[in-house]
């Protein structure tokens, strides 16, 4: 049985994912910081399902193919002596370290790539078209985007030769942040103002999901907020306030992407961007 398959891994991301979620559910119902627009029970049962549909998609590549997971990739990796860890000696605490920022690194720049290339546009726009932004937009993916990030992330698993354990501490970390930056949760200023030196706050993220195109063309990150500062894409606020403005994309502004099927076929119809 392959690594990512086991027990304790599985044990691990579960438990990890369903207490973050779980967290990040009942403080946006106690410190909530917009009022949300469209039914919640629609929007999650869509919103799960959904991600749903994306692990088994996964499960069944991985099943047909060579090892397809990041944490596969780097148990293969580690065997077959590929990527430049497995060819230099460096401390074990220290490959980790620069695995989970150079990994961090290639989500920013797949996110970046998804607003810029319309064919990834296609997919990533179900994400966007959420009309509402909370715990459940954060596994809100298209299924086959989903597949897609997994063989982007596989060739920077391959190209650094990274660990299973730290590909399973980042995968962690990737998605408790996500879920975390995309909670509707009213965090105090000062607090906002400090953790967004380092990581990406909800309110930080939130103007990534304005209907203003200038607005969602910033504020890529899911982790680190460091990338956005580097790279010039970093926005500090929505121009109208994060009470006024619109979330979703302009096209969308109505029910359907709170329907599963509408959500699942919106990249194979015609584009639309205003």
């Amino acid at each position: 049985m392959d690594l990512f398959e086991t027990i304790d891994e599985t044990t691990l991301r579960l438990t990890a994912f369903l207490s973050i979620f779980l967290t990040m559910a009942i403080l946006e119902r106690l410190l909530p910081k917009r009022e949300l627009r469209a039914a919640i029970a629609k929007r999650w049962l869509t919103n799960i399902s959904i991600t749903a549909i994306g692990s088994i998609l996964v499960r069944a590549m991985a099943h047909l193919t060579v090892p397809i997971a990041a944490v596969a990739a780097a148990v293969y990796a580690s065997t077959q002596t590929i990527g430049l860890f497995n060819l230099v000696a460096l401390p074990t605490w220290f490959e980790a370290l620069v695995a989970i920022v150079v990994l961090d690194f290639a989500v920013w720049l797949q996110h970046l790539i998804s607003h810029k290339w319309q064919p990834l546009w296609r997919l990533h726009q179900m994400h966007h078209a959420d009309v509402d932004i909370d715990v459940t937009t954060a596994i809100r993916f298209h299924p086959l985007e989903i597949a897609l990030s997994m063989l982007w992330k596989i060739i920077w698993v391959f190209a650094l030769g990274a660990s299973a354990l730290a590909v399973i501490l980042f995968e962690v970390i990737l998605n408790g942040c996500a879920m975390f930056n995309h909670a509707n949760l009213a965090l105090p200023g000062w607090l906002d103002r400090i953790l967004r030196t380092v990581i990406v706050t909800p309110d930080m993220h939130r103007v990534h999901h304005s209907v203003i195109q200038r607005e969602h063309d910033s504020n890529y990150g899911f982790n680190l907020s460091i990338w956005d500062r580097l790279f010039q894409t970093y926005r500090e606020q929505p121009e109208g306030g994060h009470q006024k403005m619109v979330i979703g994309l302009k096209p969308y502004q109505s029910e359907a992407p709170t329907r599963l099927g509408w959500s699942l076929l919106v990249p194979f119809k015609p584009l639309k961007r205003d």
